[in-house]
């Protein structure tokens, strides 16, 4: 009797949050139906049963028109191995996409699905307010490439109009934005693009790109609310723990091939065992993760927009931020509940922005040194609360005097929550704020 045929339970009937922690035991990529946890792969190099297998595989990578889903038959860590490929097809699930392509770091993910979308003469429209590391790319590279870029305030969809020419190809923007929070109206923007492509031809489309890192699939998925990619770095919530690098693209089946083919040649691969640790680790906590971290991030925001020493507070899930109804409506997880992110952006009072900039510095110091519950650290996700000040780290890229114009504020402080109690870190943030 095939073994694989035992177990016949039909899995639709349970919630997503029980299939973040399941994924699939049996897949065409590895059958690992009678693993607990699935069997970690440590090969780069595969052996192969004769020339012929040999040939087949090179000819099957990237050529999904011709083998479609047919088992892989893997050549080397670079084309495709299993903790990926199962990692990927986990990925696309929880977002709710047709296929996805993982990449040794998020930003490998943006590199890829941007240079597979937009060619030399090309246009990207994209928010003003974006990660640090991806004004960068813009600024540094794609000049070379002659590839223009227009970054304009997309909280008002309609501003698109204004710099939406014969040559855009892509509309890039991340939702809640890198630092400040921003919320993008991803059906709003996916209606324009929607009425615009229906006057091009197929090779002139414009494609919706979605940077979901702050969300995560749990709180928001793009492509159910019109996008047509949706990229997540890895490393910060999906991964959650803070030990491993990966990125990703999610998207249309077609761009598979193109995605696969442009991973290789330019090397961007996750590492076999970060994989291995995402899918076994990841996956399957992110639900009780984001549900606490969510719930720490109002606590502490509220905690905040009270506070005599904070000018102003943006954390989605507050009624008085800006696009709190827009993120009311996107920013739903697997059950439809409201929910707003593990990110909170305030920027402390001050005389000017200078003397806010002091302050904020002030404050981080301060928690480097004394604060039990608050590291100052980039990133996000962890399991520990991090702490940082924008301007100075995360997005030092950005010129003082161009910072108003990427909608961040010079003494603008980020918190991504971590997993402690929600008490705890309000006492430290209570004893910082009283050295300023």
């Amino acid at each position: 009797m095939d073994e694989k045929k035992k177990n016949n339970v039909d899995d639709t009937k349970y919630s997503m949050e029980t299939h973040l922690i399941y994924g699939k035991d049996v897949s065409n990529k590895w059958d690992y139906s009678h693993h607990v946890t699935a069997p970690i792969s440590s090969s780069t190099t595969f052996r192969l049963d004769s020339v012929e297998r040999g040939a087949a595989g090179f000819m099957q990578f990237a050529n999904t028109k011709e083998f479609g889903n047919d088992a892989p038959i893997f050549i080397y860590d670079r084309l495709g191995e299993p903790n990926k490929d199962i990692l990927e097809e986990n990925l696309a699930y929880a977002e709710k996409g047709e296929m996805a392509v993982s990449f040794a770091s998020g930003m490998g993910a943006i590199s890829a699905v941007l240079g597979v979308l937009a060619a030399t003469g090309d246009e990207v429209i994209t928010h003003t307010t974006l990660y640090g590391c991806t004004i960068s790319l813009f600024n540094n590279w794609y000049p070379r490439y002659n590839i223009g870029v227009h970054p304009i305030d997309l909280t008002n969809p309609e501003n698109i109009y204004k710099v939406l020419s014969d040559k855009t190809k892509v509309i890039y923007f991340e939702t809640p934005a890198n630092p400040n929070l921003d919320i993008i109206d991803i059906e709003a923007i996916a209606r324009i693009i929607k009425t615009e492509n229906e006057k091009r031809d197929e090779n002139h489309q414009i494609r919706v790109v979605v940077d979901n890192t702050f969300s995560t699939p749990y709180c928001q998925r793009p492509i159910e609310h019109g996008a047509d990619f949706v990229v997540h770095s890895l490393t910060k919530g999906v991964g959650g723990f803070g030990t491993d690098m990966g990125g990703v693209v999610i998207g249309p089946n077609k761009y598979r091939d193109m995605l696969l083919l442009y991973r290789k040649d330019f090397g961007a691969i996750m590492n076999t065992k970060a994989a291995w640790s995402i899918l076994t680790y990841g996956m399957p906590s992110l639900h009780i993760r984001q549900k606490h971290m969510v719930d720490s991030a109002m606590k502490v925001a509220e905690y905040l927009e009270q506070h005599p020493k904070v000018e102003f507070v943006n954390y989605p899930g507050l009624k008085s931020s800006k696009n709190h109804e827009v993120a009311k409506r996107l920013m739903r997880n697997y059950a439809g509940e409201f929910t707003p992110g593990s990110l909170v952006y305030f920027v402390l009072k001050g005389k000017d922005a200078n003397d806010s900039k002091m302050k904020g510095g002030k404050l981080m110091d301060y928690t480097a040194d004394n604060a039990y519950t608050l590291t100052l650290a980039v990133s996000l996700g962890h399991t520990r609360t991090l702490i940082e000040h924008p301007a100075s780290m995360t997005h030092s890229v950005v010129p003082p005097e161009k910072l108003e114009e990427r909608g961040i504020k010079a003494g603008g402080v980020r918190i991504a929550f971590g997993l402690e109690n929600a008490d705890d870190i309000i006492k430290d943030l209570e004893i910082a704020l009283e050295q300023i």
